[in-house]
């Protein structure tokens, strides 16, 4: 009996090790140096130091619900205009949305570009691919409210995990923007893990998503069914932009097919750029600009200036 009692403990310890591993990976993951992203953009000429410089802005520390600081900076060339608020991916920070705001600066918005929490300049522990982040965006959203007026007029755009966020924000906590823009999100994080461990650490990743849940539910208070845009995409009742790579082989472009099947209401689907994940922009600014314009003007009658 105490040998089968030792080595039933040694499975669950070994189990319970295994689960704290994998939650670490992505809980964890690895960030891009501040400085390096900085001259990473300013390298490829998507931020210019002497036009940001200029442009009027306020950098504003916003308290998360979870309490700690949230890093923000609202540029406003436009008094009383519109507003865009950018929602960076995993490992990134504010400064890789430099290059969207610019894009939506020349069409008449105003700005706000934030780091998300355990990136940049926010405080927060961990990274959860969306659950705390949607409500993190939601006190942007407020503080952007509070300062400009219940009547403002305000999109989001998100890239990657940022767009998972926005989705979940919408879907699951208010639908408050007039409309949305998902640049590669994941559908179900759980499905996202999947892929990638079966991918990178050939893990059997369906026998040890149960293990999963358990560690983040007792970690963190969620579990992966929580941090899937695909559960409560069909909520969102203004117009969202869905825009994915088909060559993206790190988030499969399947995914943002889903969001746009199940997405009702109104909704746009553009999947013909040709690159890495995340870089449909980087690769082809023309012709995302224009699938943007195509977008404000269907949807809100605006579009390049």
């Amino acid at each position: 009996m105490k040998k089968k009692l030792a080595v039933l403990g040694g499975a669950v310890s070994t189990l319970g090790l295994l689960g704290l591993y994998i939650t670490n990976r992505f809980m964890y993951l690895p960030k891009k140096d501040e400085k390096d992203i900085y001259e990473r953009e300013i390298q490829a000429n998507r931020l210019v130091e002497r036009e940001y410089n200029t442009l009027p802005k306020e950098e504003v520390t916003i308290t998360s619900p979870f309490g700690y600081s949230i890093n923000a900076v609202f540029i406003t060339p436009y008094p009383e205009g519109k507003f865009m608020i950018f929602c960076h991916g995993v490992t990134e920070n504010r400064w890789n949305s430099v290059k969207y705001m610019n894009l939506f600066l020349k069409r008449g918005f105003n700005a706000v570009i934030y780091d998300h929490r355990r990136h940049g300049e926010s405080g927060g522990k961990s990274t959860s691919y969306g659950y705390y982040e949607k409500q993190d965006l939601k006190a942007v959203v407020d503080e952007l409210i509070r300062r400009e007026g219940e009547d403002i007029q305000f999109g989001i755009h998100g890239e990657s995990m940022g767009a998972a966020t926005l989705l979940l924000y919408a879907g699951s906590v208010e639908d408050r923007a007039d409309f949305y823009i998902a640049d590669c999100p994941y559908s179900d994080f759980g499905q996202q893990l999947t892929y990638r461990m079966s991918a990178e650490v050939k893990l059997p990743s369906k026998a040890v998503l149960p293990l999963i849940n358990g560690m983040l539910k007792l970690r963190e208070g969620y579990t992966l069914k929580d941090i899937a845009p695909l559960a409560v995409v069909d909520r969102i009742q203004k117009p969202v932009l869905f825009i994915h790579s088909a060559d993206d082989d790190f988030i499969l472009p399947r995914m943002t097919e889903e969001l746009f099947q199940k997405k009702k209401g109104p909704k746009q689907l553009y999947m013909d750029f040709k690159g890495a994940h995340a870089q449909s922009y980087n690769d082809n600014p023309e012709k995302y600009e224009e699938v943007i314009d195509e977008f404000l003007q269907r949807f809100t009658g605006g579009g390049a200036s």
